[in-house]
């Protein structure tokens, strides 16, 4: 989750950075990179309810499409989600497979809104033993810099 949250950042550097570059016209730039994942994640429904740590390794495919509007705004798009995901639980050697997308948006110049979507899956052998965690978070900004809305909704559960 660390690693996802960096790269969320660098992700929106990388908008603020194109943002600077941009002209009086319009523009739009998409990129698509893989990057190597792995992830220790505590399962707590795992081991018969006992729980255990799991590690996932994979790829992460990363995709950010950017728009500049040429008035010195941008929207950003990122969209990510975990592929060919999967390793042992660290106590019982049981196999589990992680998949999900996180995406976020967010659209800056004199206001900002910006949404981000969480869903992460972990998937076990048999009952009992998958674990899923959700977030929902939103924030709007209007142009005079005050928080009119803010929303961050977390759950995690076991089914």
């Amino acid at each position: 989750m660390k690693k996802l949250l960096v790269l969320l950042a660098a992700g929106a550097a990388t908008a603020c950075v194109f943002a600077s570059t941009v002209g009086a016209s319009a523009s739009t730039t998409t990129v698509s990179t893989n990057f190597p994942l792995d992830v220790v994640v505590f399962v707590p429904c795992a081991a018969g309810g006992a729980g255990e740590l799991v590690e996932l390794t994979g790829t992460l495919h990363d995709l950010f499409h950017i728009t500049a509007d040429g008035n010195g705004g941008f929207h950003v798009k990122q969209h990510d989600n975990p592929q060919e995901l999967a390793g042992p639980g660290l106590t019982t050697g049981a196999k589990y497979q992680g998949n999900g997308v996180t995406q976020q948006e967010f659209n800056a110049k004199a206001g900002e809104t910006q949404t981000f979507i969480n869903n992460f899956r972990i998937i076990g052998q048999g009952p009992g033993n998958n674990f899923q965690l959700h977030e929902n978070f939103h924030i709007t900004i209007n142009a005079n810099g005050d928080l009119t809305a803010s929303v961050d909704n977390v759950s995690a559960d076991c089914n």
